[in-house]
């Protein structure tokens, strides 16, 4: 019978090691005495390891601390020129791009308009928007966001024609992009992003089973089942707006990547053609909404300061007219959460996207009471919480989490994509 493997030196100095450098990267620069106490460590076996991290050059000194009379500690942490990640959020109107450092202080930001009909070669469009936000020294890990997905099998961009997304239909897409720009490239979902960066920063946090809905102009969601991000076999799990929905053309109609199902009720064209008919304006569907749920609001508020009966008839009309159309929007949205209530059973469903934010808790409130009116599981609903570009804080995020993986030599966090996948080169 064999027994248990002893763990060789130099095993429990990498785990030690990593314990370290895990404790620095959640709690800041902390002293040696701080670091043995979090880590249960010696005091000899505390200052070997930051010997040896210094001469790594994961790990500077940082100053020193007072502490009783007469007695200071050195303060390590971790050294943030280590290694440089970049993230970018591709669009048809933009690229956005963020660098941050090993500890994620985002040190470089940059916009790069993208025309319609955009000139030059991916690569050098991918490249200028990474130049642009300045990374202090050679990225270690690049995720990028699209408006699509990878095909796990294949590695093919699939659920976006060569209309959506020029000169990204090429063989071999994420080994091309990493040769490309000299640097491992990660391709993901934009939906997915904004997941992960929900379930790190935002609404979902501590929930390994959710449901984000994105409606913007598109629709889309991103599955999170016993905490690892489900992708599909060909990498299309939420793609939900090609979901075949009641009162809505369907593929057969329409064309396979035309405008039918969910997203022909539910996106941004559709919502917008909808508040006009209700008599709400607006310079385009994110706008209408905020301005049905202003005037919806505005009546609620007179009607409770008992001002009803000196309000026009044309204003009370417009408001209630304002308040249908928020109505019958939250009635489309959870037609297509219910299907995926009834096959899932998530128990916390994220609202995510430009429209449902203009929303706000009103159009929340409307979309999970007819949700709850139509299934009998109730999932909690709640609005993205997450502060700016999702998508872009979602793929810093995964970004980081490779490079520490390699520099550090962590386990990359399980909601994670696997490193065969590829969409994520060794």
């Amino acid at each position: 019978m064999n027994g248990p493997v002893p763990g060789t030196p130099s095993l429990l100095r990498a785990i030690n090691d990593r314990a370290a450098l895990r404790v620095l990267l959640d709690r800041g620069p902390l002293t040696r005495p701080e670091i043995g106490a979090l880590t249960g460590l010696s005091k000899p076996t505390a200052s070997q390891l930051l010997a040896r991290l210094q001469e790594a050059g994961l790990v500077v000194l940082d100053g020193v601390r007072e502490g009783l009379p007469g007695r200071t500690a050195e303060v390590y942490r971790i050294n943030p020129a280590a290694a440089y990640v970049g993230a970018l959020d591709v669009t048809p109107d933009r690229i956005e791009a963020r660098v941050a450092d090993i500890t994620g202080a985002v040190v470089g930001e940059h916009t790069l308009p993208t025309p319609r009909r955009p000139g030059g070669e991916l690569v050098e469009r991918l490249n200028a928007a990474l130049e642009g936000a300045r990374p202090p020294g050679p990225l270690r890990q690049v995720v990028i966001g699209v408006q699509a997905a990878l095909d796990p099998s294949t590695g093919a961009l699939g659920y976006a024609t060569a209309k959506d997304m020029p000169g990204w239909q090429i063989p071999g897409l994420v080994p091309a992009l990493s040769a490309g720009l000299g640097v491992p490239v990660a391709v993901e979902n934009d939906v997915n992003l904004a997941a992960l960066a929900e379930q790190a920063h935002g609404a979902a946090r501590g929930h390994p089973d959710f449901v984000l809905l994105w409606a913007d102009e598109g629709i889309g969601a991103a599955v999170v089942l016993g905490g690892r991000m489900h992708r599909g076999a060909t990498g299309g799990a939420g793609e939900v707006g090609y979901m075949p929905t009641p009162g809505a053309p369907t593929a057969r109609e329409a064309g396979r990547y035309a405008n039918h199902g969910y997203q022909a009720l539910t996106g941004g064209p559709a919502v917008l053609r909808l508040l006009r008919s209700y008599g709400v304006r607006g310079a385009d569907f994110r706008q209408a909404v905020a301005n049905a749920v202003r005037a919806a609001e505005s009546a609620d508020a007179a009607q409770s300061a008992g001002q009803s009966a000196g309000r026009g008839a044309g204003e009370a009309r417009r408001a209630e007219d304002a308040r249908a159309g928020l109505r019958d929007i939250a009635a489309r949205l959870a037609v297509g959460l219910a299907a995926i209530t009834s096959v899932l059973d998530p128990g916390l469903i994220v609202l995510a996207g430009g429209m449902v934010l203009a929303g706000g808790e009103t159009l929340r409130e409307l979309v999970e009471h007819e949700l709850h009116a139509l299934t009998i599981p109730r999932p909690r609903l709640r609005l993205s919480s997450v502060e700016g570009n999702p998508v872009l804080a979602g793929a810093l995020d995964l970004a980081l989490d490779l490079a520490r993986a390699e520099v550090f030599g962590f386990t990359p966090d399980p909601v994670r994509p696997a490193a065969e996948d590829p969409a994520f080169p060794s």
